[in-house]
């Protein structure tokens, strides 16, 4: 089954009794699935299982729903507002599929070239390689271990847990999660039956909640949605956030203005957990959005999976054909190892560049982040 018929299926778009029987035995599954979570958190509470405490504050951010739900713009737009402070930070991240050795991924200071310490990148560690050149990118499934190693081989004084609400192993000082308010709490229920890595119970450990793509939620739902985390958790910062596109990037990272993809016939192509909110952004650009692609989450491509794109475009008169940053770190173009690109450039290739935008909330973010830092990281 793959990413669309499984979101299908567990929102009741799918209908029959063949989907209501599947759904039927996803929901036994969870059951067994919350008991082991709930389990888990209560040891941690009481602290029979040991969270390990590092030489240095650590902020996560998190989710409570499987999928894109926009930490990791959160976590650039961290990593940039600590820099400006001139303070050293290091991002730990698991990676997806990682292996248990630890790397380091780091992004060349040249200003041309982007070099790396593995040779087979992983889709968002590269990203936040990229994005962030000063910043140690720590890639180690052992949360424990890349934290020692980020203080001790490079002196981080912050350390950014990515992907870190449910990984309790490693203390922070501060946990704030995203929340997409297109599908803030994934159709309800926990995996496999809903999206829900965890009850929306679990809230009550975080200090802040950011919600994303606001600008694609109604306000009244939006609204709404404030009202659950309060009664979940009245002490809680809320904020407002949307997915802003900065410009389009091409191979070379040619830039591509915002204004010249307007009426642009453009073809777009995706494998990231909510396919639909790329499109929409794609949309309110003013572009002429003609066909696109979706595959599964954390899809690597290959040049014959290009070669299909570029045909599909070529047929659709497409000007321009565009990704996601995190689709373009997973093909060969990002190496510039794509013998279809070059060959076919009557249609160029590129990524649409995005970035966190505050709509609310935003200096009660930063107050609580300095708040948390306070009396951990040496004054200048």
């Amino acid at each position: 089954m793959n990413q669309d018929d499984f979101r299908k299926l567990v929102s009741g778009q799918s209908t029959g009794l063949g989907a209501a029987l599947l759904r039927l035995l996803l929901e036994v599954a969870a059951s067994g699935y919350s008991i082991i979570i709930c389990l888990r958190n209560f040891l941690y509470s009481k602290r029979w299982l040991k969270a390990h405490r590092a030489d240095a504050a650590v902020i996560s951010i998190g989710n409570i729903t499987v999928g894109g739900t926009g930490k990791t713009p959160l976590v650039i737009w961290l990593c940039r507002f600590l820099q400006q402070k001139e303070i050293r930070c290091a991002v730990l991240t698991r990676g997806y599929k990682a292996r248990r050795a630890s790397c380091v991924m780091r992004r060349a200071k040249n200003g041309h070239n982007t070099q790396y310490d593995i040779r087979n990148t992983i889709d968002e560690p590269a990203i936040l390689a990229e994005s962030c050149p000063e910043a140690e990118v720590i890639v180690n499934p052992d949360r424990v271990a890349g934290a020692a190693e980020a203080v001790n081989k490079f002196g981080a004084q912050v350390l950014i847990m990515d992907d870190g609400f449910q990984h309790r192993r490693l203390a922070r000082d501060l946990d704030i999660v995203t929340i997409d308010g297109t599908c803030p709490f994934g159709y309800g229920k926990i995996l496999p039956a809903g999206l829900l890595r965890e009850p929306v119970t679990a809230l009550k450990r975080a200090d802040a909640v950011v919600v994303t793509r606001c600008d694609q939620t109604a306000e009244s739902e939006l609204t709404q949605l404030e009202e659950k985390l309060q009664q979940v958790n009245p002490d809680m910062i809320i904020a407002r956030s949307t997915h802003a596109p900065v410009c389009a990037k091409s191979i070379g990272h040619k830039e591509i203005a915002l204004e010249e993809l307007k009426d642009k016939k453009i073809f777009a192509f995706c494998g990231i957990a909510n396919p639909g909110a790329f499109l929409s952004t794609i949309k309110n650009t003013g572009a002429n959005l003609v066909g696109s692609k979706i595959y599964n989450d954390h899809y690597h491509y290959t040049d014959d999976c290009l070669a299909d794109i570029y045909e599909q475009a070529k047929y659709l008169k497409a000007d321009l054909i565009l990704s996601t940053q995190k689709d373009w770190f997973s093909s060969p173009a990002f190496a510039g190892a794509s013998s279809v690109i070059p060959a076919q450039a009557g249609i160029p290739f590129a990524y649409l560049a995005i970035e966190l935008r505050f709509i609310s909330g935003e200096d009660k973010i930063t107050q609580l982040i300095e708040d948390a830092l306070a009396g951990k990281i040496p004054r200048k």
